[in-house]
């Protein structure tokens, strides 16, 4: 890695200069805990409010990406989609983007979810020029962001894993290296597209059950204890009022955006037809969810529950 203007912790060790391009629902609260860890930070976002939050606790704001890593040995990122992440990285002609401005040694953590054929496009235009480049996508939503309790599912070199690995922890409590480039990727959609299946699942039984006068708390608890268990019941509750402190109570605010949900579906989707793989559930939640954007797009998306009764997110 690179050694320039290496800042330095409380308890002596060298800890490199970080670049945070991304200040989103999931990008702030990232680049929080490593400012809250001694990272000395610099961060780059198109909004406004974003980066003077972050500038309020502690970051050098840049005007551009490559101005926020102009002093940085590590780049970590957090874009909406692939076309931003290939933006940033390889510019509009795929040559004048940011790894044509860093330095070799330079290590670029993306954390975005994309198509693995993106990542590894990204990662060896990366490897030309000296970079190491992770994709590196995360689990744990909002609330895992913010508690810095993450789950990191990694692709790249064991190398640069290593390397990178001290910084995650930072952010995340459960890292996995799942192999080589795009294996990050390709981990992330499998599990977000077993979710999105979870989630229509979850919401259809739980309607099932309210349509024929049981209590939703009740059925929720009952399924619970019986083989229909399942992480949505356990913790992200669709039903209104069944849960405290989830966003089927609070309006379906916050959270994972149904539009995110869909996108990952569809990432879901691309995968499977490039590699001739049969996933029927995944296309019916994908089906699901892109009717239901059209309109809640931005609210949770627990709030497929809608689809069975439209009141709840009145």
């Amino acid at each position: 890695m690179n050694t320039k203007d290496v800042n330095t912790a409380d308890n002596g060790s060298a800890k490199p200069n970080i670049a945070f391009i991304g200040l989103g629902n999931m990008g702030a609260p990232m680049a929080e805990n490593l400012l809250k860890a001694g990272y000395a930070l610099s961060v780059y976002d198109l909004s406004e409010d974003a980066t003077q939050r972050l500038q309020q606790a502690g970051a050098r704001v840049a005007d551009s990406p490559k101005a926020a890593a102009s002093n940085a040995q590590v780049v970590i990122s957090m874009l909406p989609a692939g076309k931003h992440v290939h933006s940033v990285y390889l510019g509009e002609d795929g040559t004048n983007g940011l790894l044509a401005e860093l330095p070799q040694g330079t290590l670029v953590i993306d954390s975005s979810t994309i198509a693995a054929a993106d990542a590894r496009t990204v990662a060896e235009a990366a490897s030309k020029l000296g970079i190491e480049f992770l994709d590196a996508p995360v689990s744990g939503g909002t609330g895992g962001a913010i508690a810095g309790s993450l789950t990191f599912i990694v692709g790249g070199s064991a190398d640069a894993f290593a390397t990178a690995e001290p910084i995650l922890a930072v952010m995340g409590k459960n890292i996995f290296h799942a192999g080589e480039h795009g294996a990050g990727q390709v981990a992330k959609i499998c599990n977000n597209m077993l979710l999105g299946i979870l989630m229509a699942g979850t919401a259809e039984a739980i309607n099932l059950g309210v349509k024929n006068g049981l209590d939703p708390k009740v059925l929720s608890d009952i399924m619970l204890q019986s083989s229909g268990r399942n992480w949505t019941l356990e913790v992200y509750n669709p039903y209104p009022q069944v849960m405290e402190n989830v966003p089927s109570s609070n309006g379906y605010q916050g959270g994972f955006m149904s539009k995110l949900m869909q996108k990952d579906l569809n990432l879901a989707l691309q995968t499977a037809q490039n590699t001739n793989v049969d996933t029927p559930m995944g296309a019916k939640a994908a089906e699901l969810y892109e009717a239901h954007t059209v309109e809640n797009g931005d609210r949770d998306f627990s709030s497929i529950m809608a689809r069975h009764d439209s009141s709840v997110l009145s």
